[in-house]
């Protein structure tokens, strides 16, 4: 609404000092009514019969003054607003009060209008003014609500980022710290933690629980699931065109190892060492990550371990592996081997009796397969290319 088209320009400016006269009794009047209809306004009784007072005041100054600016009794009620809001209460109180303060507000206008004798479009023009004056004073409000709600969703946010910093820093930090920040936070701090990482995405987030804590902003960004269920199901619907790995749940105070495995998953993923999948899950890829927790250790056992195969051409080096791989997991004969490389049992025993040829007892002793098999494993994760 323009300047031009405020109602409240077109009542007469003769008026505004008779209904000044009236300001202060209809702002006790409108108050009662409220009290009324919304009972727990009367323990801010004076602030809101200074809210009403105001209000009514406004109104006359601007059919005394149309032309005048901006009038600090606007900040009055965007902080009506912001109260309702800090109280923990939605706009519908507020809003309901408005509408009964305009029914008590417009029944005195028509006892002023029979008083003063006032034509028929005077009282018309009048009525029209007051609705948009109330309609303006509601919009106030909600914008003062909005503005209340906005800062203190940035605050929540700002202290909520600080706890996922506590969670994932220096492990020697007094835990009553951590706490305290949760409750700062209002974030109850859960028996069971998971983290989940995520490739940077140009893909929009949906929604996600309001208990998950998020960080989109960091070049590595990361999720925190507070007593993870089904995370890798509801992430999906959560998260897509997404790249994530849901790391393992944890207590509280181990989920930066929650973190680090995830991301270590993901990197895995890039290097093709673990499927390239929108969701990887820690809890199926442990064997991965405990193989090559340490990849320069990783490689020593596998070439250490593998060491006879060495002196054998790339073909012969295969094949063994190969073979010896799956006869160690196999933990059956010829016949299971050759299934399961689809070759025929006789291959299966000659490849068998070169391996024992070049690893001699370690065929036979349980410690030694152990070693054979984790450096075959380690030897085919870390061939990546």
């Amino acid at each position: 609404m323009t300047q031009l088209d405020d109602p409240r320009r077109s009542v007469p400016p003769e008026l505004a000092p008779l209904l000044r006269m009236g300001v202060a009794p209809l702002s006790v009047t409108i108050f009662e009514a409220i009290e009324e209809s919304i009972p727990e306004y009367s323990l801010f009784r004076a602030n809101v019969v200074d809210g009403i007072r105001q209000a009514l005041v406004k109104f006359v100054d601007m059919i005394a003054e149309p032309a005048a600016g901006h009038d600090p009794h606007d900040d009055i009620h965007r902080k009506l607003g912001a109260w309702e809001f800090k109280s923990g209460r939605s706009l519908d109180s507020l809003q309901a009060a408005y509408r009964i303060g305009a029914r008590v507000a417009w029944r005195h206008v028509c006892a002023f209008a029979e008083e003063r004798e006032l034509s028929l479009h005077q009282m018309s023009v009048l009525g029209e003014a007051m609705i948009a004056h109330v309609d303006e004073l509601v919009s106030l409000s909600v914008e003062g609500y909005a503005a209340a709600q906005a800062s203190a969703a940035g605050t929540l946010e700002r202290k909520r980022r600080k706890l996922m910093e506590l969670l994932l820093g220096d492990p020697s930090t007094n835990w009553q710290v951590v706490l305290d920040a949760a409750e700062a936070a209002a974030w109850p701090m859960p028996e069971r933690l998971s983290a989940v990482a995520l490739e940077p995405s140009a893909a929009p987030p949906g929604d996600l629980p309001p208990d998950v804590l998020v960080n989109f902003e960091e070049a590595t960004p990361y999720l925190l699931v507070p007593n993870p269920v089904a995370v890798p199901r509801w992430i999906r619907r959560a998260l897509p065109g997404w790249h994530v790995a849901v790391g393992l749940p944890v207590a509280p105070t181990e989920v930066r190892r929650s973190l680090a495995c995830a991301r270590q998953v993901l990197r895995l993923a890039r290097e093709k060492v673990l499927p390239d999948q929108p969701v990887l899950d820690c809890a199926d890829h442990l064997v991965e990550l405990t193989v090559l927790a340490d990849e320069f250790l990783a490689r020593q056992l596998a070439e250490r371990a593998l060491a006879p195969l060495a002196p054998l051409t790339d073909r012969q080096r295969t094949k063994l592996a190969e073979t010896l791989l799956v006869w160690l997991s196999a933990r059956g004969g010829a016949p299971e081997v050759a299934a399961r490389l689809q070759v025929h049992p006789q291959t299966v025993r000659y490849r068998v009796n070169q391996l024992e040829e070049l690893f001699g007892d370690r065929m036979r002793h349980a410690g030694e397969r152990f070693t054979l098999e984790l450096a075959l494993r380690a030897h085919y994760l870390l061939d990546r290319d």
